[in-house]
C-alpha cells in the first residue's frame, strides 16, 4: 500500500497550484453557457472560500489568543488570483469574442446574436 502525505505536510504554494490547475477548472467546466444568477454566484464564492480556508489554515488571533478561520478579506489578500466569479465572466467574454468572429451560418453565432435558424 502506498503511503500518502497528509494535507498539513504539503506546502501552501503547492496547494494553491493544485487548486488553480485541478479544482478551479473542474468547478468552472462549461461556465460560458451557464445561466448564473446571484444565488449561484454566492454558492460558488462560498465553495471557493471554503477551499481557500482549508489551504490557508486557521490563524491565532492576537487579541483573544484563540484559533480562528481567516476572514474573506484576508483570503482575498492571500490569494492574488481573480475570484471564481471574475474568472467566469472573463471566460464568457472570451467565448463571446470567439463566437463573434465566426460566420453567421454557424449555430453558436445564431444563438449569441439571437437569430432564428433559417431552413
Amino acid at each position: 500500500m502506498q503511503n500518502r502525505l497528509p494535507s498539513s505536510l504539503l506546502f501552501k504554494n503547492i496547494k494553491i497550484k493544485i487548486y488553480g490547475t485541478i479544482i478551479l477548472p473542474v468547478a468552472m467546466y462549461g461556465c460560458e453557457t451557464w445561466w448564473l444568477i446571484l444565488r449561484g454566484e454566492c454558492r460558488l464564492r462560498v465553495s471557493e472560500n471554503s477551499v481557500l480556508r482549508r489551504i490557508f489554515e486557521p490563524k491565532k488571533d492576537e487579541v483573544k489568543w484563540e484559533w480562528r478561520r481567516p476572514h474573506t478579506e484576508e483570503l482575498n489578500d492571500l490569494y492574488f488570483s481573480p475570484n471564481i466569479i471574475q474568472a467566469i465572466k472573463l471566460r464568457r467574454m472570451t467565448w463571446v469574442g470567439h463566437v463573434a468572429c465566426i460566420r453567421e451560418r454557424k449555430r453558436a453565432y445564431r444563438v449569441v446574436v439571437g437569430k432564428r435558424e433559417e431552413q
